[in-house]
C-alpha cells in the first residue's frame, strides 16, 4: 500500500503527536494508518506501508488494543489477522475520555482522596491539603460533567459545543428569571 502525500503528512504528524499524548511514535502511525485506510489491515500490510519490523507492528498493535483503539478482525477467506480502529469518530473519543479516566484522572483521585483522609501535623500540610481538597472538587466537577456529555448523543453534544458562548447568556438569562420571580419583580 503506498500513501498519498496527504496520508503521509497525517501519518508522521500523528506519529509526532504520539509522544505527546503518551504513546510512541510508531503506535501514533500505526493508529493513523488504520484511521485513514479505510479498510482492515493485517500487521504485513501495516509493517511494508510504515516500513516498520513485524515485531515494532506487534508491540503497536498490543498498545492499540490496550487502549481499545484498534480491535481483531478476520476477513473471510484469509487467515490472517486485521485490525481496524472503530468506525465512529464519537466512539474514538469516548474510549479515549474513558481511558484517559482510568490511567491518569481515577489514580490522582485516589492519592487526593487517601492526602485529605490524613490528619495535617503542620501549617504547612493544612494549606497543602487545603490546595488538594480544591483541586478534588474540581477534578470530580469536572469529571462528573464528562459522564453527563458522555451519556449525550453526539448529535446533541455537536449543538451544545455549537452554542459556545451562548450558554452563558442562557444561564444569566435564566438567573435573572430565577431572581425576578422570587423578588416579585419582572425579569
Amino acid at each position: 500500500m503506498n500513501l498519498t502525500p496527504l496520508a503521509e503528512r497525517f501519518v508522521l504528524h500523528f506519529g509526532e503527536m504520539g509522544s505527546r499524548w503518551g504513546v510512541n511514535r510508531t503506535v501514533g502511525q500505526i493508529y493513523a494508518l488504520l484511521y485513514i485506510s479505510g479498510k482492515p489491515l493485517c500487521a504485513d500490510e501495516i509493517g511494508e506501508t510504515l516500513a516498520f519490523s513485524r515485531s515494532n507492528v506487534g508491540i503497536g498493535i498490543k498498545e492499540l488494543q490496550a487502549w481499545r483503539l484498534v480491535k481483531l478482525v478476520h476477513l473471510p477467506g484469509d487467515r490472517r489477522d486485521f485490525f481496524e480502529p472503530p468506525k465512529d469518530v464519537w466512539d474514538i473519543f469516548r474510549v479515549l475520555m474513558e481511558e484517559r479516566r482510568r490511567r491518569e484522572i481515577e489514580p490522582t483521585l485516589s492519592m487526593l482522596r487517601e492526602a485529605l483522609l490524613e490528619r495535617p501535623d503542620s501549617e504547612a500540610d493544612q494549606i497543602a491539603q487545603d490546595r488538594m481538597r480544591e483541586m478534588h472538587g474540581l477534578i470530580e466537577l469536572t469529571t462528573g460533567w464528562l459522564d453527563e456529555v458522555q451519556r449525550l448523543s453526539p448529535e446533541t453534544v455537536i449543538r451544545l459545543m455549537q452554542l459556545g458562548a451562548k450558554v452563558q447568556k442562557v444561564l444569566e438569562f435564566a438567573d435573572k428569571l430565577k431572581f425576578g420571580a422570587r423578588d416579585g419583580g419582572e425579569a
